[in-house]
């Protein structure tokens, strides 16, 4: 498949300082539905959008780069829609596994994604086992996920490190959390990006994203290229980041 390269001149940094960009992939139905096409079409359009992101991710030297697949409230969808998204992850696995080891991709799902099918739930394990001393980029893919939930976690973790004596719970500060997270061994968020033109974070990272940049545009998942996310990359390197300070 052809990659999407931009005509301008290309900066030495094409990540222009972020190493953690996080994508909520949204609009794949409103992509399908403008084409009069079946919402399952829009989802396959959106894989192929994964595999283009992931890779222009991997050019440009993103450290690591993760993705919404399925949230913890993807559940409500009508059932023959989950079955469709759950057979496209198995078909995404089994035909791209080979690409991420080839290009030395690392491969890590966040989220309760041990709560799928154990067939799928083997075949994650599987991936992520084959891909885990590669490197130096991470294809992170939320499944499951809902941030709610993940903090629930860490909550939980800490509180049966304090039952059994391991922490003492007056000491318990952000860095505690935060490792205790799914994403504790990633770098922190930068860059959050969200496509379609819906303006919220969707029970998404909501820890991570705490002082984390944010990008929205009216591109919906399908149509998103390497350009546009060099597009969100440039913006990223003008801003001033504060962190709360001047």
């Amino acid at each position: 498949m052809a990659e999407e390269h931009s005509s301008d001149p290309v900066p030495a940094d094409r990540t222009h300082g972020a190493r953690h960009v996080a994508i909520i992939m949204d609009g794949n139905g409103r992509w399908a539905k403008k084409r009069f096409l079946p919402r399952v079409a829009g989802h396959k359009a959106g894989v192929e959008a994964v595999r283009r992101t992931a890779r222009a991710a991997r050019d440009m030297g993103l450290e690591t780069l993760t993705l919404y697949a399925f949230s913890s409230e993807n559940w409500k969808r009508p059932e023959s829609e989950i079955s469709d998204l759950m057979g496209m992850l198995r078909h995404f696995i089994e035909r791209d596994l080979a690409e991420f080891e080839a290009n030395n991709v690392r491969l890590k799902v966040i989220g309760n994604y041990r709560a799928l099918e154990p067939s799928i739930v083997a075949m994650i394990d599987s991936a992520v086992s084959r891909t885990a001393g590669n490197g130096p980029t991470t294809v992170a893919i939320a499944l499951n996920y809902g941030a709610q939930d993940e903090l629930a976690r860490a909550a939980q973790a800490l509180a049966r490190k304090a039952i059994a004596g391991e922490l003492d719970p007056a000491t318990i500060g952000p860095d505690d959390i935060a490792a205790q997270l799914d994403t504790a061994d990633l770098p922190p968020l930068d860059l959050l990006i969200r496509t379609s033109g819906e303006k919220r974070l969707s029970n998404f990272l909501l820890w991570q994203a705490a002082y984390a940049e944010l990008y929205f545009t009216d591109t919906l998942w399908p149509d998103f290229n390497g350009d546009i996310l060099e597009q969100a990359l440039v913006e990223f390197g003008q801003r001033e980041r504060r962190y709360g300070g001047l």
